[in-house]
């Protein structure tokens, strides 16, 4: 599944919403799909729409735990795919590697970092409807452009 089959995906779940979102919602926009057993690093790969390299890097810098067959070939179990489903969401929203390792670590560590790893999350949320917030006047300033060259502004 390549990233705009992602995409198409979360915003038919958030179509779905009225008002806020529901846990079951988030829980289905973080969700690996149907995977119930053990993929090949291509079958991630495809599915996440990234690179196996980058794949391997996160292995290498243990953002995720990764399995071996018995001839040395990786084995991506349900809770490692999850794992970098969320991994690779945080990172194209723009959350800096470090910050995904510290993450992670707490997470590893257990509940009793839950009240950190909720402090980094919000951080991360006010960075991103900030990001969101610019996209949007640049959006406004690209159709106003279009507009007054003769296009038609989509929307607005």
């Amino acid at each position: 599944m390549a990233t705009d089959d992602l995409m198409r995906k979360a915003l038919a779940v958030l179509g779905e919403v009225d008002g806020p979102m529901s846990i079951e919602v988030i829980h289905r926009l973080v969700d690996a799909g149907d995977v119930a057993g053990p993929m090949s690093i291509a079958e991630v790969s495809d599915l996440l729409d990234t690179s196996a390299h980058t794949l391997r890097y996160y292995e290498r810098i243990g953002l995720v735990t990764v399995a071996r067959d018995s001839t040395g070939y990786r084995l991506y179990q349900p809770d490692s795919i999850r794992r970098l489903v969320f991994l690779t969401r945080m990172r194209l929203s723009g959350m800096a590697i470090r910050d995904l390792q510290h993450y992670v670590e707490l997470v590893d560590e257990g509940d009793s970092t839950i009240a950190e790893r909720l402090d980094m999350l919000l951080e991360h949320r006010d960075t991103v409807r900030r990001q969101i917030k610019e996209l949007t006047l640049s959006l406004a300033a690209t159709e106003y452009k279009i507009a007054t060259y003769g296009g038609t502004a989509g929307g607005l």
